[in-house]
Parts: C-alpha cells; sequence; structure tokens
C-alpha cells in the first residue's frame, strides 16, 4: 500500500490555504519526499508526519518553488543530529542547482547533513523490495523535469482457514510459506505454498507529474494507475496563459487520466485565480472520479 500526504498544493505562488508544493510517499517502512517547496519542514510537523525516518527526496525539477524548503528542512535535521544519509533524485541541471544552493549557504560540501546526489535518467530509480520506483522524462519550460511511477507487484497472500485446517502454527513457519518455501510440520507432514496461497492479486501503481506542459508521450507512464497525481494550474478558458506558462490545463489533465485508464485522478498545483469547485467541475465533466488536493489531505492506494 501506498500512503500520500500532501504537504503542499498551490501552484507558484502560496495561499493563505495553500503551501509550495511537497507530497509525502509512505511505503513498506519508507517515507519519501516528492519535492520541497518552501514550508515544507513546517508543513511536515502540522501534519503530524514529523522528521523520523525521512532520507529521500525526489524532485520533479529544479523551480524554486519546488526546492526552496531543502535548506530549512537540513538545518532542523542538522540540530535534531540525525545520521541519517539524505539522498536527494533530480535531473542533472536541478541537482547542480540544488548543490549551489547548499554551498552557497554553508560552502561547498559542508551542509548540516550528509547528502548523497542521484542524477535521475529515465529508467528505474530505486528497488525498495516490497515496491520499485522508475523515472521518465516530463516537458516543462526547458527544465530537465521528471515523472515518477510507484509499483508494487502482485502477491498471493496466505488463507488463514487452509493453515488453520492444515495445522500450521503460527510464527516462522508461515513466513517461509508466503515466500514460496515448503515447511514441515507436526508428524512429518511437509506443507507447500500452493496449499495455503491465494491467488495472485494486491499491485499498486501511483503516478505522480508534477509541472508539464503537455502530457504527450506520458501514456506509456501513466498507463491503468491505481492513482495519477498531476498539476492542473489553469482552467480550459485560460488554455493560452498555460501554453506561455509550460502548464496544463484541468481539461487537459482530465482528459489524460481518462485517455488511460487512470483509475482515480488528483489534481494539484493550484493557481489562487480560481474556486476550488471551478477546477473541479471543469474535470469532472471529463473524468468523474476525480478529486482537488489540499494540504494535510491523506490518500491511500
Amino acid at each position: 500500500m501506498f500512503a500520500l500526504t500532501f504537504l503542499g498544493t498551490s501552484a507558484s505562488v502560496p495561499s493563505a490555504e495553500r503551501n509550495h508544493p511537497a507530497l509525502l510517499l509512505e511505503a513498506a517502512g519508507n517515507r519519501i519526499l516528492i519535492d520541497c517547496g518552501e514550508g515544507t519542514q513546517r508543513q511536515l510537523l502540522r501534519s503530524g508526519a514529523g522528521f523520523r525516518r525521512l532520507d529521500r527526496i525526489l524532485l520533479t525539477h529544479g523551480h524554486l518553488d519546488h526546492v526552496l524548503g531543502i535548506p530549512g528542512l537540513f538545518s532542523t535535521l542538522g540540530l535534531r543530529q540525525t545520521s541519517d544519509v539524505m539522498i536527494i533524485h533530480g535531473g542533472p541541471g536541478t541537482l547542480d542547482l540544488v548543490i549551489r544552493m547548499l554551498a552557497g549557504l554553508w560552502g561547498e560540501g559542508r551542509a548540516p547533513i550528509s547528502v548523497q546526489f542521484a542524477p535521475l535518467s529515465e529508467g528505474p530509480v530505486v528497488d525498495a523490495g516490497d515496491f520499485n520506483i522508475g523515472c521518465f522524462p516530463v516537458r516543462h519550460r526547458n527544465t530537465d523535469s521528471f515523472g515518477f511511477v510507484f509499483e508494487s507487484p502482485a502477491r498471493r497472500h496466505l488463507l488463514s482457514d487452509r493453515l488453520s485446517a492444515l495445522g500450521v502454527p503460527d510464527g516462522p513457519v508461515r513466513g517461509e510459506l508466503a515466500a514460496g518455501r515448503p515447511v514441515t510440520v507436526e508428524g512429518g507432514r511437509t506443507i507447500h505454498p500452493e496449499d495455503v496461497l491465494g491467488p495472485l492479486g494486491g499491485a499498486r501503481k501511483l503516478v505522480v507529474i508534477g509541472d508539464t506542459e503537455t502530457t504527450e508521450g506520458l501514456s506509456t507512464h501513466a498507463a491503468d494507475a491505481d492513482l495519477l497525481v498531476i498539476e492542473a494550474t489553469f482552467l480550459d478558458r485560460d488554455a493560452p496563459t498555460a501554453r506561455d506558462y509550460g502548464h496544463l490545463t484541468a481539461t487537459e489533465a482530465a482528459r489524460f487520466a481518462a485517455t488511460n485508464n487512470v483509475r482515480q485522478l488528483v489534481l494539484t498545483h493550484l493557481s489562487g485565480r480560481y474556486e476550488d469547485g471551478e477546477i473541479l467541475a471543469e474535470a469532472a465533466k471529463i473524468f468523474p472520479n476525480v478529486r482537488i488536493a489540499a494540504d494535510f489531505d491523506r490518500i491511500a492506494v
């Protein structure tokens, strides 16, 4: 299961209700930030998520509204004397900007916490065992922007009634069966995984796309997603302005979700020039299973 906490859902200008972009992903004991806009550390506290076990940041691109929260977060983590190494993934240009920003504050290589920089290129990013992360290029105003795919594989779960009927005790023996290995139980009987495992199921796919001027070429990555998080900075009536600033309209985001068999759509990076209801109404005409993200919303996939 993936759990998302929206820490910031505004476009480039924040509002009293919406902070700069940041999203916390939790899965299989891992906690990962996607973008880190100004004020993200306070949003982590206000959401109740806190700073524990936070050791990886995925950056969609290097615009300041997506990265300016990094120095403040690092300063706080340094004061807390965290021993974790923070790994920052981003395009080469994005990482160069972050490296120069940190060096300007503390000197080259002297950030208050240990940091590793991992340049992105299309393909796998992290294999965490229970899930994996991939990335793909996104077009946004000549930046080296990326979207992210999070996938957990289909699994077979143990059937409690079959375990009881066959006399399989609680404990490590059941773990062996779940891992696909036969075991011997009392009386010398051999229990095979096929005897106690249910049908294959439970695969999950989450796609997060930050700022993007077009959905062209992105279908391969978003197809059949259980949840798509994507920007909708403008309404269709302002489509020419959206093109000028390298953003999508709510209509375009909804059409993309509908075309690619997405199950649920969440719109973010929202402009204060519109009411939420306007954005939702425009998107829902095309893709009914849509919601507007608000700061501190939590969604499980």
